[in-house]
């Protein structure tokens, strides 16, 4: 340890004995006037302080007529308890030899003060406080003695340290409290803290290490306000501002987290906003909703502040904004003009490129079950035919490389078709000199050899 901590060690350790010191007979820095303090188990020798060192009295207990010590004992003004318990506590009574009242004495049994428990804890950069705690009971008055020195700093190797200033005393706020604050702190350093328990039996010393870096915790962050947003039922608008105790420096700004729930859901949902407010946008409608944000260095130094008290809101009831509804009905126009045009994508090209089916036997088109056109009389299924093959001509007359198609009533004829060309969908058969007759009055039978087209069946003229 530097000279500095041995100094200091020194100073604590003489103002220690200096205080335990008045616990030697009669003393008066501890508690009330004329309360003398024992440890259990161990001898106690009380004094009667309204006379002088030497001079013979007479012991008794408060309220007693039997003499506890006569004034020829040879202990003069001096009462021994060997091995005092809590039976012994209690008020005495000091008496001169002609029956005078000289001293009322009160004994009070406790133990020494051992290492306290000392925490600290940076709300800001510039500032740190310590709190401590006794780590036993000690049943007796006590006092703590609180000083902090800056610790040396890494040499160029790592290893050499070079003293530092101090120590300086760590004023406790307010006077006798159980903490003190150290200001003007600098954020890079580390400190030492000495925490020193004294009570009448003695002294026991708690040395801390800190550095601000690892004790920053922020205070929560004030005014959160929760609001409803109008038009909109799932949405809530948090704001909050920064603690009171953060000094505002761009180089030390904090980042956020809120936390939000329904009322009566246990869970909560974590959120990490970007600045000092936050939009919920997934709220249940026409429930309130508790909501609570804490704050932390933004380069995530020490830990996460405390919570904020809790701030409710409700979202709004009223209708969706017209606007939003105009967006959701247009984009559902969109999504559905691109359904329909890829499915009409769709069905054009497998119109285009389907087999014509010439090799085989084909399946019967898709209108076949729907329209049994060979049941109908002659003349009207050829109409049929001919109305239902019109409908998909022009998809189908790339297909067809005719050399003339006439218009079908009266006594018109179709002419004839180069070999292996399409009508209705499928190629027709034709005469045994190759070539058709006329439609009318003709027993022929005509066959679409492609089922899948609109004639789908075998049509007899």
């Amino acid at each position: 340890m530097s000279s500095s901590c041995s100094g200091l060690s020194r100073v604590l350790v003489a103002v220690a004995i200096a205080l335990v010191s008045t616990s030697s007979p009669c003393p008066q820095a501890w508690g009330p006037p004329g309360v003398q303090y024992g440890q259990p188990g161990r001898s106690m020798t009380l004094c009667c302080p309204g006379v002088t060192s030497g001079a013979p009295v007479s012991w008794f207990r408060d309220g007693e007529t039997r003499l506890l010590q006569g004034p020829d004992s040879g202990l003069g003004h001096e009462l021994v308890l060997a091995r005092a318990d809590s039976t012994d506590e209690g008020t005495y009574i000091c008496r001169t030899l002609d029956g005078a009242l000289k001293g009322i004495v009160t004994l009070q049994l406790g133990y020494p003060p051992a290492r306290p428990v000392v925490s600290c804890q940076a709300a800001d950069y510039e500032n740190f406080s310590c709190t401590w705690s006794p780590s036993q009971v000690s049943g007796l008055p006590t006092r703590y003695l609180t000083s902090y020195r800056k610790k040396t700093v890494p040499g160029a190797d790592g290893q050499r340290m070079s003293p530092s200033t101090g120590p300086w005393p760590c004023p406790q706020d307010p006077p006798g409290a159980s903490r003190c604050v150290v200001h003007g702190a600098e954020f890079w350093s580390q400190y030492r803290i000495n925490v020193t328990e004294v009570n009448p039996l003695g002294a026991s010393t708690r040395l801390l290490d800190v550095s601000l870096q690892s004790i920053l915790r922020p205070d929560p962050p004030q005014g959160l306000r929760v609001e409803s947003v109008p038009g909109y039922p799932r949405r809530l608008h948090a704001s909050w501002t920064y603690p009171a105790s953060w000094p505002r420096q761009p180089h030390f700004l904090l980042k956020f987290r809120l936390q939000y729930r329904p009322a009566q859901h246990p869970a909560w949902s974590t959120v990490e906003p970007a600045g000092l407010e936050e939009v919920i946008t997934d709220a249940v409608a026409g429930l309130p909703h508790a909501v609570r944000v804490s704050a932390r260095d933004f380069l995530d130094a020490g830990t996460w502040s405390a919570w904020s008290p809790e701030a409710w809101g409700t979202p709004s009831i009223d209708h969706r904004d017209p606007l939003e509804q105009v967006a959701v009905l247009a984009s559902l126009g969109i999504f559905s003009f691109l359904g329909l045009a890829a499915g009409a994508l769709a069905l054009g090209l497998w119109l285009r490129l389907r087999p014509d089916g010439k090799d085989g036997p084909q399946k019967p088109g898709f209108l076949a079950p729907v329209i049994p056109v060979d049941k109908l009389p002659d003349l009207h299924q050829l109409a049929v035919c001919h109305i239902l093959c019109g409908l998909f001509w022009t998809n189908r007359s790339r297909h067809l490389g005719r050399q003339e198609m006439s218009s079908f009533g009266g006594d018109q004829e179709i002419s004839m078709l180069r070999r292996g060309e399409v009508l209705c969908g499928g190629p027709w058969k034709m005469d045994r000199d190759g070539q058709m007759g006329r439609i009318f009055g003709s027993s022929k039978c005509v066959a679409c050899r492609n089922p899948s087209a609109l004639c789908g069946a075998c049509v007899r003229l």
